[in-house]
């Protein structure tokens, strides 16, 4: 599928319904725009979520382990 794009003034590049659809793009989806010795390249950019841990829940997790070290020793397992 090939589609003529404007950047407006503010450099915002507005994509057509049917090339979204054919690709699957939703949205807040990124893209990412690469140099190529054929022109420019915008292709989906893969994004995964981070968990970030705060001091306290770090802790939790401690704690936690701590015990069960603590209890798995005493439980016998069967052969």
């Amino acid at each position: 599928m090939q589609a003529t794009l404007t950047i407006n003034s503010r450099g915002v590049v507005t994509l057509p319904a049917k090339l979204r659809q054919a690709m699957g793009l939703k949205a807040d989806d990124q893209l990412i725009a690469e140099t190529t010795p054929e022109g420019l390249l915008l292709r989906p950019a893969v994004t995964l979520a981070l968990e970030m841990y705060t001091p306290g829940r770090v802790q939790e997790f401690e704690e936690a382990e701590a015990e069960l070290a603590a209890v798995l020793p005493k439980l016998k397992m069967p052969r």
